[in-house]
């Protein structure tokens, strides 16, 4: 997995071949803004390594958590601006798969191998009694294509058996299901109390 490109540079040891040619015509090279930004990129992902290193890992926890990681300004709500057209695919995994998966998701973010542009907002794992949940959020659920991509590439990064049930949701479909939840809740206790 690679979190940021590294490029080599040649040695002169004679183990190459010396008829390299000059960049031709209208070839651009590395610029000093890319190399910048090569090395913010390496020092945000070192920083977050340092501050994740110390964290107490999914698998570890017992009871009901959840861990949130998503892009600076974005809230883990359903409301939030960048969220609220938005959906998350859901992987229910097994005890004791859910601190591998975490971290492969996050260092798949990180190393952006989603490849959908600023489509992805964050992550969420639940750890519950029965099984853990793993999400992965993004901005737009109409799009298809990029929700198929973002589908696949989880699959991959998280190696998951083909026969992996994965489920998409929008956000919009949960906020009436809550709404509904929480109707049908008030009904409930209204009866009991007249009763």
């Amino acid at each position: 997995l690679s979190l940021f490109p590294i490029s080599l540079k040649d040695d002169d040891s004679g183990d190459h071949d010396q008829d390299q040619a000059s960049p031709k015509d209208g070839e651009k090279e590395k610029t000093d803004d890319e190399d910048k930004d090569q090395n913010t990129s390496r020092k945000k992902v070192e920083q977050f390594w340092r501050f994740y290193s110390h964290m107490i890992r999914p698998g570890d926890l017992t009871g009901h958590s959840d861990f949130h990681l998503f892009k600076e300004g974005i809230k883990p709500m359903w409301e939030d601006d960048a969220n609220k057209m938005g959906g998350k695919w859901i992987i229910r995994l097994r005890k004791g798969l859910a601190s591998r998966c975490w971290e492969n998701l996050i260092l798949a973010m990180l190393g952006e191998q989603f490849m959908v542009g600023e489509e992805i907002c964050g992550a969420v794992v639940s750890v519950r009694f029965q099984e853990d949940i793993i999400s992965i959020w993004n901005k737009t659920a109409s799009d298809q294509a990029t929700t198929a991509r973002i589908r696949d590439t989880l699959r991959r990064v998280l190696n998951l058996p083909p026969n992996t049930i994965m489920e998409y949701k929008t956000h919009t479909d949960s906020i009436k299901y809550v709404c509904l939840f929480h109707l049908l809740f008030s009904l409930t206790v209204k009866n009991t109390s007249l009763s």
